[in-house]
């Protein structure tokens, strides 16, 4: 039960329609909340999330007998997690940016990103985001810097 809780976002992948991006926006309150802990606590919040997710979806994968089912999304609340945390304090712009380039990368998947989702379980499931979400929070925050 606590594995599906998790691997779903609290229902968020149960969406009908793109329960990915569901759940990206249903990472939002998590990001505002750990943002307001500061820097350290929401790096920590973040790796815990992630770790806590490998553990979910594969969980939650094997128990539906699927190697990466679509209403998982906590690896998107992870990359989501990620991608903002590069661009955190640099205003609402970055973070939007961070945000829809991290669905970009999610659904493209280039080069590495594609390669990670085929390691086993929930790593799998959540290797794919991780890198998405460092791609898109590199991108961003050199977007903001530049942009100033």
């Amino acid at each position: 039960m606590l594995a599906r809780v998790v691997a779903t976002w609290f229902g968020c992948g149960y969406s009908p329609v793109a329960p990915g991006t569901v759940g990206t926006v249903g990472t939002l309150p998590l990001v505002y909340a750990l943002s307001r802990l500061g820097p350290v606590a929401y790096w920590l919040g973040t790796v815990a999330v992630t770790l806590l997710g490998v553990w979910a979806s594969g969980r939650y994968a094997r128990d539906r007998g699927e190697k990466d089912p679509g209403s998982a999304v906590i690896d998107e609340v992870s990359g989501t997690l990620i991608a903002v945390g590069f661009v955190l304090g640099s205003g609402w712009l970055p973070i939007i940016a961070a945000v829809l380039l991290f669905r970009l990368f999610d659904i493209w998947k280039p080069g590495p990103i594609d390669t990670a989702q085929k390691l086993p379980g929930g790593l799998g499931i959540m290797a794919d985001d991780v890198l998405a979400g460092l791609a898109a929070g590199a991108l961003a925050y050199l977007g903001a810097t530049f942009m100033g």
